[in-house]
């Protein structure tokens, strides 16, 4: 989870965004529309997201949690890996559209947008290939070739994507 919100929130350097302990200025509380708040498990991580669109910094502060003897988490496994995930992807596309298109055009939203079309290709030209070899039991080189290229194409336009995020951000630590 901790590095999906460095991908969703573009705070590269924080370690760990789970845990929940924050300290926020004054300036932070003002800007943060707090109606529109994730209330859930999960909360933290959207607060990071907001946060980054608005360029305010974060630093990661060591803690040590305490739990009382006996005491145990409520959260479900199953249910909460798969909700803050899909927040997630809400969350980053909404900060690639407001601090990247909206606020100031950025091209790593090409990059991004390039990178998911690629992977989008990959997956169905995977498909076709699948379709010729359970058909033919033989696979056409070009099929495979073609496969390879899309393949490499959306990691190397994604990779770059994260790159211009990391550089982008760096100066909010």
């Amino acid at each position: 989870m901790s590095f999906l919100t460095k991908i969703a929130s573009g705070y590269w350097h924080v370690a760990d965004s789970q845990t929940g302990y924050t300290a926020i200025n004054n300036k932070a509380l003002k800007l943060i529309d707090w109606n529109e708040m994730y209330t859930r498990y999960g909360q933290p991580n959207d607060l990071l997201v907001r946060l980054n669109v608005y360029n305010l910094r974060v630093r990661d502060v060591p803690i040590k949690p305490v739990y009382n003897i006996g005491e145990k988490s409520g959260i479900k496994l199953r249910k909460v890996v798969f909700t803050i995930s899909w927040l997630l992807v809400k969350k980053f596309v909404w900060r690639m559209r407001e601090k990247y298109i909206i606020r100031d055009f950025h091209p790593l939203v090409l990059f991004y947008f390039t990178g998911f079309f690629f992977w989008v290709i990959t997956f169905l030209l995977t498909m076709r290939l699948v379709y010729y070899w359970i058909v033919n039991y033989h696979i056409p080189p070009i099929n495979a070739l073609a496969v390879m290229f899309s393949f490499m194409s959306a990691n190397l336009f994604i990779l770059f994507a994260m790159w211009f995020d990391m550089e982008s951000n760096k100066e909010l630590k």
